[in-house]
């Protein structure tokens, strides 16, 4: 008698990963590829970091952590917070996470029942999604477009929402890069503390943006849970280390679940980020060089004939529609690999109804790879 597999692992795969091991694959095989589907720098993390990182291999027998976290790595947190945004955290506040995945589990698990319904917007990231799903948790869809620059609006959350327990929201966003302006962000904060919504901000792109500062909805919801990460301004994907600002009286509740399904985040990678805040200047240099490389692709997929990108004022991507092009943009991003060597994600990742007709370009790699994948874009496309 066959036994039962329980359906939580029947959620959409993320066709990012997908696409990358399929280009891994090619790349194999001795095809060349040019990276530009999966979203993470090209760059190591900060030097300082790799040093403290070595440091603690000698000196540290890297055992468990408390399950928020190390102190003083929770302080260093509350001190961004103060010199980025001029806001005031208590590092009580501060949940340090295996990379903000965990951060978005325990978000979830935390502040939603099952049978909750949690908008999101579309398009939008695919694991919002598939997590919700695969906790039982309705997600609830909000079609979003460039009238609204891809972003969620109250009015558009009592268009298509209906009742609501959360509303997670992303700024800069992936896969469009768009933002939510001050005064709007104030709005959606606003809609929520009145409806009884529970907001979730996911911050992981701040400090890459191609104009003004993003904004925390720190400063504006003491209700709200902030998630954020080392892995894309600070450069540190593969530590796998995140961290959550989240309201008093959920502590304990997301302390209970931490111990029991993380224990802690990795100790080696909460270790040496804690040096990783004295490294803005390196960083800053990482982001002017996504700037070069936006600035390029700008200029240069209106060429190939991709000429209707999200504004793209922040994170490492442009959302193209290229339903002139394709009305299957899996077999589109497939073709192109296979006969380009160029690497993208389609937009059915990110927007299950019109996602067919959407392509996702990270920008994050080397500058000579932007230019080489643009070039070849435009003989394919010619």
């Amino acid at each position: 008698m066959a036994l039962k597999i329980a359906s939580r692992g029947t959620i959409s795969p993320f066709i990012v990963m997908d696409v990358m091991r399929a280009a891994n694959k090619r790349a194999a095989e001795g095809g060349d590829v040019l990276h530009l589907e999966v979203g993470q720098p090209g760059t190591p993390a900060p030097s300082r970091v790799i040093e403290a990182a070595k440091s603690a291999l000698d000196d540290d027998r890297l055992g468990y952590t408390d399950s928020f976290g190390v102190s003083a790595l929770r302080q260093r947190i509350a001190g961004h917070y103060r010199d980025f945004y001029g806001v005031t955290v208590s590092p009580d506040r501060i949940v340090v996470t295996t990379g903000s995945s965990g951060g978005f589990v325990l978000s979830f698990l935390s502040a939603f029942n099952a049978g909750d319904r949690v908008a999101l917007a579309a398009p939008g990231y695919s694991a919002y999604r598939n997590i919700l799903t695969a906790l039982d948790i309705e997600p609830v869809i909000i079609p979003v477009g460039p009238e609204t620059n891809f972003q969620p609006t109250p009015d558009l959350m009592k268009e298509h929402a209906g009742r609501l327990d959360g509303l997670i929201i992303a700024s800069p966003s992936n896969p469009t890069g768009t933002m939510i302006h001050a005064t709007e962000l104030k709005a959606i904060s606003d809609y929520c503390s009145d409806a009884g919504i529970r907001l979730i901000s996911d911050e992981i792109y701040h400090g890459i943006t191609y104009g003004p500062r993003a904004q925390t909805v720190c400063a504006l919801n003491s209700d709200a849970i902030i998630i954020n990460s080392f892995s894309k301004y600070f450069s540190m994907t593969g530590w796998r280390l995140g961290w959550m600002v989240v309201p008093e009286d959920m502590l304990r509740s997301i302390e209970c679940l931490s111990q029991n399904l993380f224990i802690s985040a990795p100790t080696l990678s909460q270790l040496a980020g804690i040096h990783v805040f004295d490294c803005t200047a390196e960083l800053d240099v990482i982001v002017s060089g996504y700037a070069k490389n936006r600035e390029l692709l700008l200029q240069k997929l209106p060429e190939a004939g991709i000429d209707k990108l999200a504004s793209a004022e922040g994170a490492f991507y442009l959302y193209a529609d290229v339903g002139h092009l394709t009305n299957d943009s899996y077999v589109f991003c497939q073709k192109m690999l296979a006969e380009t060597g160029v690497a993208i994600t389609p937009g059915i990742d990110f927007d299950a109804d019109r996602g067919n007709q959407f392509v996702r370009f990270s920008f994050a790699g080397p500058y000579d790879d932007m230019a080489a994948a643009a070039e070849r874009l435009i003989d394919w496309l010619d």
